[in-house]
């Protein structure tokens, strides 16, 4: 996500330190907090959380609990995790990958409150006037460095027998993508949705990969910082809430629902017909019961190895990372891959379950 090894190692102590600052390594008791923030970024999968906001859904399920939400958007993907990791925000909409290779790295443990979806086709490996894959060795390929879209060139340029070093890597903001395609000098890009589909309208635009290949394996994620969590968990009970009764609203075949589907393409930058087209390029979990299916399924623990493996390559786990087993991550059943005594990131179906019964 930066744009060399040696920034990103940087960027974990300094996260490191700024966790323990805010106290996510104190393992001391914390009053409960009534004021909490959740930060996120434009993506199909995300954008009910601004919709919850505007239409008085977040602050119902606040009030329930007797506390305060502040739902704020970032421009700038990787921003809203450095806020995140640094402690400036209780929680977050980010990857399964970006989970561990920042916060986690960082010193920060975090709980996936809801998972929300998996890419099936919104994240994608662009070419400008080529059809194949292959075409892709011995180019300059523009993506948020160290993110998922960099594990899918991986993953793409693994399934044709290539390497990295096949290609040359360019670190772009995702806020820059499409404006950087429109360039003579930008002919490869890997990136997600809303920026897929507006790059993939231009004629000279080939989607030759993309997310639908590896399923289940970008996921989209709410993540919640384990302390605070621990002792507030009414504000994850409340996210639950708020994620499950916006989906039921935006998903229903009234004019309700698609008003709401409206309203979260306009805000992303497209239209009705826009926005639904990715939400066919994304499989959400529209209830509870799906999503927790799916996070406690045996092959999540599977991904994620592949995760950490991929990190690990990229010398993304810290630079005393003698293997991909250096971070912990945990799974409802108990179980866990890397090391248990640092954990990283937590799947949990315990708030996706309290939705239910919520809801009720």
């Amino acid at each position: 996500m930066l744009p060399t090894k040696k920034l990103a190692s940087k960027l974990a102590s300094l996260c490191l330190g700024a966790a323990l600052l805010f106290g996510a390594g104190d393992a001391t008791f914390a009053a409960p907090k009534k004021d909490f923030k959740l930060a996120w970024s434009i993506y199909v999968g995300w954008m009910p959380w601004q919709w919850a906001a505007d239409n008085g859904i977040v602050k119902k399920w606040a009030d329930k609990y007797g506390i305060k939400i502040d739902v704020v958007q970032f421009n700038d993907y990787v921003e809203s995790i450095n806020q995140y990791t640094a402690g400036a925000f209780d929680a977050l909409t980010v990857t399964n990958m970006d989970t561990v290779a920042v916060p986690a790295v960082g010193g920060v443990d975090s709980t996936a409150v809801i998972v929300g979806d998996f890419s099936n086709g919104n994240d994608a490996v662009i070419l400008k006037d080529k059809t194949d894959l292959a075409a892709i060795k011995g180019q300059k390929v523009n993506l948020v460095q160290f993110s998922v879209s960099h594990y899918l060139l991986d993953r793409a340029l693994a399934s044709i027998g290539l390497l990295e070093k096949d290609v040359t890597v360019v670190n772009t903001s995702d806020a820059d993508m499409s404006a950087a395609f429109a360039t003579p000098d930008v002919t490869a890009v890997t990136t997600w949705n809303p920026i897929t589909s507006e790059i993939l309208e231009r004629k000279d635009a080939h989607n030759v990969f993309n997310s639908s290949q590896i399923p289940g394996e970008i996921m989209d994620l709410a993540v919640v910082n384990t302390k605070t969590l621990a002792d507030n968990p009414d504000f994850g009970k409340a996210l639950a809430g708020i994620w499950y009764e916006t989906l039921s609203i935006m998903t229903a075949k009234t004019p309700a629902g698609e008003a709401a589907r409206a309203a979260m393409g306009k805000a992303s930058g497209t239209d009705l017909a826009g926005f639904e087209s990715q939400l066919k390029t994304t499989r959400m979990f529209y209830t509870p019961a799906d999503a927790v299916a799916f996070t406690k399924s045996a092959t999540l623990p599977k991904t994620m190895k592949l995760v950490n493996d991929f990190l690990f390559a990229h010398g993304l786990l810290g630079d005393n990372a003698k293997n991909a087993d250096v971070i912990g991550i945990s799974f409802p059943d108990g179980s866990t891959i890397g090391d248990p005594g640092k954990i990283g990131l937590r799947f949990v179906t315990t708030y996706m379950d309290s939705a239910v019964t919520a809801q009720n």
